[in-house]
């Protein structure tokens, strides 16, 4: 029997930031983004923070960059997150319960681009 792995991770991290895991790779939508695509349907960005260090290897800080974006799909039943990674899709109601803490997360799956619209 071979294993089953998720291609990403949805969960809810400090200071209520959602933290998204895909191929081994982290991002983040903070948490003001997060209440604007629940609460008014806006698109919000998805970011990724690397840390900076130096030659010498002392940390300068971090850099924050624009890796995709999230937004709920036309039917208001999902919450689509476009990333360089892929594309991946996860039901609201899931979205909702780790962004309220009552889960601790959810998976994502991948969005087959020819049924972004639902129409398969």
């Amino acid at each position: 029997m071979t294993a089953v792995t998720e291609p990403g991770t949805l969960s809810l991290s400090e200071n209520e930031i959602l933290r998204v895991e895909i191929d081994g790779e982290s991002y983040r939508i903070e948490a003001k983004e997060v209440r604007a695509l629940l609460f008014y349907g806006r698109v919000v960005p998805i970011i990724q923070a690397q840390r900076k260090t130096s030659a010498d290897g002392k940390e300068e800080g971090e850099v924050i960059s624009i890796e995709g974006h999230a937004a709920i799909n036309r039917a208001g039943k999902a919450v689509i997150l476009y990333t360089r990674a892929g594309h991946f899709i996860i039901p609201l109601v899931s979205f909702q319960r780790v962004a309220r803490g009552e889960a601790v997360s959810a998976p994502l799956f991948p969005l087959i681009p020819d049924c972004q619209d639902g129409s398969a």
